[in-house]
């Protein structure tokens, strides 16, 4: 069935090929090579991850460090993102190590003792008796590293080997020079003192002017003929604007393994059956045994443990925790009676009502935790046996009932720091995750109750303060079975899936889906490097795939899905050539060239070069602009417009403009004022602004500039 799940999972397709690959083996497998060899060598001696400046990017370190990065995170980033964030590092390294050579900037020994000391300072194992940094005994813990490696030793509560501490020494040298590069660079940038004079006069010479915004939108974009070449010629005047890195488009259908209506009904007999009791012939005995079914057994525990997907669940939940559909059934039955069978979330059901009482939803208690060695959370400097724990809790417990007011005193013996903030309070509802056996002593004693308890953490001392109001609360027990797809619905879906991947092509891929009402799902601009894609979540393979050198526009493939059903994915677009194709450019181009247009008719329309006219013949009004400067050009209720601001800073008062086409529409306008401001004695504070706010700059600014610019040769996809 394993070989078979195997075939069935390439397609039918893809069977030839699999005869045929199995003949090339056996064909081949006596000769001098194998199948592998001619199909990984070049994949395998790939020894570079990247080339960055001419400088190699090693492969295998690369690797450990991206397996380092998965084992320290468990799971909780995939092997793309714990890569791309190993990438992200080691290309700076590479970029930044290529500018220094150049200028000739390296790490010497003494150099490199002094990032050490800075960053080991503190560190108790190498100071001497005078608490002053020692270099002899980090010289020696070095030395023993390296004389036991692979072995480790203990610094500071961690465990180091030879590997890890050179890692620590390369990551602070290159901490450090980069910190040398980036104040080289740093101190070479001046500000000279007319740009700070600029700037200053910039900021608050102001001006004026009356203006007439006629917008882009009194023109229905129906009046408006665009040719592609014109979008075109806009795109290539404009190709800042509209390159992109190397992507593919595609679309996609897909085909899920949901259970059928009959898989439904199967399950749902199911949990009937298990309702009820059963009879079997026993060999041993030669007698009919009766077996108790959900209904009738005592031992709601153990049933449920074996014959349900939900295990039981051994306390009690308030109304509130149950679904809505569900609650006032289940709080309306009788101890001992069963709702359902009914559907919830992917179930068939039925619930039993084991027990119900009248609980508090809430408590205030304090307490004082003794930890014991071994205990859950216990820190290193927990010593106390078991025995001895429960001693120190037994006799603050004495201290407790013969005085409760000395409780505050006794906090100092508690280990747990949040609590012991607020005087070693805790409120907490019923359904948090506290330790059963703390939860039920808070709940179920009465208040003022005090009492040491064992969970755990180790051994707690509880004093009862307050509980909440009283409401029903009950413990079920819900006999589950999952609603699955059975290999009858899998292959259905199976042979579903063949017949679309055989019927399909390039030319009739969409008219066939939409035949056979297939939703199709477009997904553009996919990276090299990405790894999900949108409905589908992280799905590798299908970018690899998309990326081969041998995949071409049109081509088809049928992929498995990790939980189950398939895709059949075609490539639609290759953008390697660094711009936009033009569908996705046009989306952006389009509506520019659509607003020249209309531009040029608006302006076309107007004889007039007074205000009033234009706006009564364009049925807008005359509005103002006040005190508006050139390093803010934003227009009160119009927004950003630097073309029409540095229009009014740059002509005379009391003139009527030209047309001006803006972001939002044509303007005209009339400067009605303009007031320079007053010159200083001394620009230097300007200058020392700039300064500041471009030395904040300088790191992230610098570094993207020497990306942008280095030679960059990226094999990361033939390994990921």
């Amino acid at each position: 069935m394993a070989v078979l799940g195997k075939i069935r999972a390439l397609g039918p397709v893809a069977l030839i090929s699999v005869i045929g690959l199995a003949l090339f083996a056996f064909v081949f497998s006596t000769g001098s090579g194998t199948v592998t060899d001619v199909f990984k060598a070049d994949e395998f001696n790939q020894s570079r991850v990247a080339v960055v400046n001419g400088i190699e990017m090693d492969r295998t370190d690369f690797m450990q460090k991206v397996d380092n990065i998965e084992q320290q995170n468990r799971g909780s980033r995939s092997s793309i993102q714990a890569m791309n964030s190993v990438w992200n590092s080691e290309l700076k390294k590479l970029v930044l190590q290529s500018e220094y050579e150049k200028i000739g900037i390296q790490i010497e020994r003494e150099m490199m003792r002094d990032f050490l000391k800075t960053n080991l300072l503190a560190f108790e194992d190498f100071q001497d008796e005078n608490g002053e940094f020692d270099e002899t005994r980090l010289n020696q813990f070095i030395l023993n590293l390296k004389e036991i490696s692979p072995e480790t030793m203990e610094l500071q509560g961690s465990l180091v080997n030879y590997q890890s501490w050179n890692n620590f020494e390369e990551n602070i040298g290159s901490f450090g020079i980069e910190e040398i590069y980036y104040k080289l660079i740093d101190a070479g940038i001046n500000t000279p003192l007319f740009e700070g004079e600029e700037d200053y006069f910039n900021s608050n010479d102001v001006v004026d002017f009356k203006y007439v915004k006629i917008p882009f939108s009194t023109i229905s974009d129906n009046d408006i003929k665009v040719s592609k070449s014109e979008v075109t010629s806009y795109i290539n005047e404009n190709k800042n604007n509209f390159s992109s890195d190397p992507s593919r488009d595609m679309i996609f259908v897909r085909f899920e393994e949901k259970p059928s209506g009959l898989d439904e009904l199967e399950s749902r007999q199911t949990v009937i059956d298990l309702l009820e009791d059963r009879e079997e012939f026993d060999l041993d005995s030669q007698r009919n045994i009766t077996y108790s079914g959900f209904k009738n057994t005592k031992n709601n525990e153990e049933f449920l443990n074996l014959n349900s997907a939900i295990k039981f669940f051994d306390s009690f939940v308030f109304k509130s925790s149950l679904s809505n559909s569900i609650a006032d059934k289940i709080y309306d039955l009788k101890l001992g009676e069963v709702y359902g069978p009914y559907n919830e979330n992917g179930f068939v059901k039925a619930t039993k009502l084991i027990d119900s009482k009248f609980i508090s939803d809430s408590v205030k208690v304090r307490h004082i935790l003794i930890p014991y060695l071994g205990s859950f959370r216990s820190g290193p400097e927990v010593s106390k046996s078991k025995e001895e724990a429960k001693k120190t809790a037994d006799s603050i417990l004495r201290v407790l009932n013969r005085n409760r007011s000395k409780f505050n005193s006794l906090l100092s013996l508690s280990s747990d720091e949040v609590s012991n903030e607020n005087d070693g309070v805790i409120e907490f509802a019923y359904i948090d995750g506290f330790a059963p056996e703390f939860r039920d002593f808070s709940f179920e004693r009465r208040v003022g109750a005090v009492d040491v308890v064992e969970t755990d953490f180790g051994f707690h001392v509880i004093e009862i303060l307050s509980q909440g109001k009283k409401q029903k609360a009950v413990k079920i027990g819900n006999l589950a079975i999952k609603v699955e797809p059975s290999e009858r619905t899998r292959d259905s879906i199976y042979n579903i899936t063949s017949k679309f991947e055989i019927a399909v092509n390039k030319d009739n891929f969409r008219d066939y889906s939409k035949e056979n009402d297939v939703k199709i799902n477009p997904v553009n601009n996919i990276g090299e490097l990405d790894e999900n894609i949108p409905m589908l979540g992280q799905q590798r393979s299908i970018v690899r795939w998309a990326y081969e050198d041998n995949t071409d526009i049109g081509d088809i493939k049928r992929f498995n899905l990790q939980n189950g059903g398939y895709v059949i994915a075609m490539l639609t677009a290759i953008n390697d050539n660094g711009m936009m194709s033009y569908e996705k450019s046009s989306i952006t181009a389009l509506p520019k060239v659509k607003n020249q247009k209309k531009a040029e008719k608006i302006i076309s329309s107007i004889k007039s070069s007074n205000l009033d006219e234009i706006a009564s013949l364009n049925n807008v009004d005359v509005q103002t602009a006040l005190s508006v400067n050139i390093n803010n050009p934003v227009i009160s209720g119009v927004g950003n417009e630097p073309s029409v601001v540095g229009y009014a800073m740059g002509i005379n008062k009391d003139v009527n403009s030209s047309a001006i086409i803006g972001n939002s529409g044509v303007f005209y306008i009339y400067v009605t004022d303009r007031r320079k401001a007053s010159s200083l004695e001394n620009y230097q504070n300007m200058v020392n602004l700039i300064n500041s706010t471009r030395s904040t700059n300088v790191r992230s600014k610098t570094y993207d500039a020497l990306k942008d610019k280095a030679e960059i040769e990226d094999f990361r996809s033939t390994f990921y």
